[in-house]
């Protein structure tokens, strides 16, 4: 997911519980990221959020606004009974305006603000990350003392090793649990060689929030439709419980009809029976 919030990101309240889960096995509340519906937005941005939530979503994560002010935002949010309990904030907004992005996001309501995305130049070495951990923790901080939550979201670059070391497991040690969550793009770990299982049990708790995002498998890993893949999501969601998950985001990066994609995907994960937790 490369998109962003254009200008100041918006953000607001504490922390929530997990997702629901329905009959104790199926996920109840399943989010949308917007980044698919991202050329919708831009030619009718509360038309579509509209047609998100007529297809039964209750969550939403913003991947840019469009230049609506957040009280526009947040009012649309209302009308639809849509919320948006996160947001992606470019790494250029955290740096240069953090403290305006959290203030817009008591407007809002957004609950996290996530780093989406980092430009190459950034991350050639494994020091990089170390600084980038260090940014994450202070950028922690912040959203703490403003009643919010920081998450850093990965692709497949974190998962290619620099100096013997994944640069993934750097930022899960140098960064404080306490002050940056992980959301886990499940698509990119998996095209990474990485077992999302095996860093929930290893880092239990940290992965708050999930791109439920479907792969072709190797050794293309195209993107494709929720449920048509090779991803066993209700293993992995199975263990929502230890991962520390609370939110679940549909996503697929270009998909051919994405209101169509937003449907079966929804279908499917309404109906997937999840595993033990």
């Amino acid at each position: 997911m490369l998109g962003g919030l254009r200008g100041t990101a918006a953000f607001a309240g504490s922390v929530e519980g997990r997702s629901r889960l329905r009959d104790g096995q199926h996920l109840e509340t399943i989010g949308r990221q917007l980044y698919s519906v991202r050329r919708e937005l831009a030619r009718d941005f509360e038309g579509t959020l509209a047609r998100i939530a007529s297809i039964g979503y209750k969550e939403v994560e913003f991947a840019g606004y469009f230049d609506r002010r957040p009280k526009e935002v947040r009012a649309i949010l209302d009308r639809y009974r849509l919320s948006a309990p996160s947001a992606h904030v470019p790494i250029e907004v955290a740096q240069q305006d953090w403290a305006g992005a959290l203030a817009a996001a008591n407007v809002a309501g957004n609950r996290y603000l996530v780093l989406p995305w980092l430009p190459p130049e950034s991350r050639r070495t494994l020091d990089d990350f170390k600084r980038l951990a260090a940014e994450c923790n202070r950028l922690g901080q912040e959203a703490k003392r403003a009643g919010l939550r920081f998450a850093y979201h990965n692709h497949d670059f974190e998962f290619a090793p620099l100096d013997g070391r994944l640069p993934y497991d750097v930022l899960l040690a140098e960064t404080d649990p306490a002050n940056v969550a992980l959301e886990l793009d499940l698509f990119w770990i998996t095209k990474g060689g990485q077992d999302p299982l095996k860093y929930f049990a290893r880092y239990p708790g940290r992965f708050e929030m999930v791109h439920v995002k479907d792969s072709s498998g190797p050794p293309e890993h195209r993107q494709v439709n929720v449920g048509q893949g090779t991803i066993d999501f209700g293993h992995i969601l199975g263990r929502r419980q230890q991962a520390g998950i609370r939110h679940f985001f549909v996503e697929h990066d270009d998909p051919a009809d994405p209101l169509a994609f937003a449907r079966m995907s929804f279908d499917y994960l309404t109906r997937l029976e999840l595993g033990d937790s």
